[in-house]
């Protein structure tokens, strides 16, 4: 399984949560051990979603792909 085939089962393991509480995510590229991605519905305009996105998406992602540098969100 290649580093971007990793991240992307992450994310889906993660859209559940997301979508539980009226958002969602989705994966953008994978480029230069950066992740970016995309938060949507509720997620893109919540409060949180700096908290979301570092504690939650980008440490379960390194936890597992540890040559990813950071997650970041286009919006």
């Amino acid at each position: 399984m290649t580093e971007e085939e990793k991240i992307k089962d992450i994310i889906e393991k993660l859209r559940p949560f997301l979508i539980g509480d009226g958002g969602d995510i989705e994966f953008v590229k994978y480029e230069d051990n950066k992740v970016y991605i995309k938060m949507l519905g509720a997620c893109a305009g919540c409060s949180l979603i700096d908290y979301t996105l570092k504690d939650g998406v980008e440490s379960a992602i390194k936890e597992e792909v540890p040559s990813v540098k950071e997650v970041i969100n286009i919006s």
